[in-house]
């Protein structure tokens, strides 16, 4: 009989594959047309969101990046919508209107994807103060790669956060590459995680490809937020497959530094060690399924959908 510990493991398991069928039915579609514009998939990474995000309770919040499609999956928002915002379709979670980069669901508290690099890390910043404010106990999640460190609205965010003691988690996904540079020609520490002594508050880095141990990892900083003690600072070592966007052929780095990596991908890993725990195969080839299923539906309900009218070009708009 499976732990308590091994049945979230399982449950974990289950939301990387829905994700990963997810982002590989979005690159085919993308290959078809289907999806315009900018795509930024999350393939590699999913161990990140789905660890960090199931530490949470329904009324805290998550913010991202334009990488963004795996943590909106995390978080529980309908993977109709988010296809269907991709497609630009009027039943997307955005209306069709933000397209891949700003999934939004107020309802689950998910407050995007952002497309300014760094940009969000004040405004999570902000969304804790409220919670703050209000003497709610609310957690802010906010997601970052590496390369939005070095801009001005992360010590911002920071600076902010501990200055007032705000309950948000901070994690940097640092997957080596900001856009096609490597961490090494564009910051002077390997250890980006340090950046918190600046600041004087708590730190954590860690290897993204174990769901439970990033599980546990952030757990115990959202509950330190949720007690009142402030923000904390983590930064997930992990790697993404595809290219920086769909349009990038990842021509900086080898094939076998890719394949060094997927080696040690978290759902290959995952899934040896719920078999060791008892599952059968059976069992995880049944989850594969389902995700596959999940995917097929999100894409054929896109496809289905309608374009927003051409009455709704000024509805949005301030002038």
């Amino acid at each position: 009989m499976p732990s308590a510990k091994e049945k979230l493991l399982k449950k974990m398991y289950d939301k990387m594959l829905e994700i990963r069928r997810f982002e590989e039915a979005a690159a085919k579609a993308y290959s078809e047309r289907k999806i315009r514009g900018f795509c930024h998939l999350y393939i590699g990474e999913e161990a990140v969101a789905t660890g960090a995000i199931f530490t949470l309770n329904e009324n805290d919040y998550v913010i991202a990046t334009y990488r963004e499609h795996g943590h909106a999956l995390a978080r529980g928002m309908d993977p109709n919508a988010i296809m269907a915002e991709l497609f630009g379709k009027e039943t997307g979670c955005s209306k069709g209107l933000g397209g891949s980069m700003h999934l939004f669901d107020v309802n689950k508290r998910f407050m995007g994807g952002h497309g300014i690099v760094g940009g969000h890390v004040s405004v999570a910043a902000g969304l804790a103060f409220a919670s703050q404010y209000q003497r709610k106990r609310e957690v802010t999640l906010c997601f970052m790669g590496e390369g939005a460190t070095n801009i001005g609205g992360f010590h911002e965010g920071l600076s902010l956060a501990a200055l007032w003691n705000l309950p948000v988690v901070y994690i940097v996904e640092n997957n080596l590459y900001a856009m096609g540079t490597p961490v090494y020609r564009s910051q002077h520490t390997v250890d980006i995680s340090q950046k918190a002594e600046g600041y004087g508050i708590p730190r954590a880095r860690i290897e993204g490809n174990d769901p439970m141990l990033v599980y546990e990892t952030v757990k115990e900083a959202v509950n330190r937020a949720r007690a009142l003690d402030g923000p904390t600072l983590i930064e997930v070592i992990t790697y993404r497959y595809r290219g920086h966007s769909m349009t990038d052929p990842a021509k900086y780095r080898s094939k076998e530094e890719l394949e060094r990596y997927q080696k040690k991908d978290a759902i290959v890993l995952t899934k040896k060690k719920l078999l060791k725990a008892g599952y059968s195969e059976e069992e995880l080839e049944e989850a594969d399924k389902k995700a596959k299923e999940i995917a097929k539906q999100a894409v054929e309900f896109a496809e289905n959908s309608d374009f927003p009218p051409v009455s709704d070009l000024e509805k949005y708009v301030y002038v």
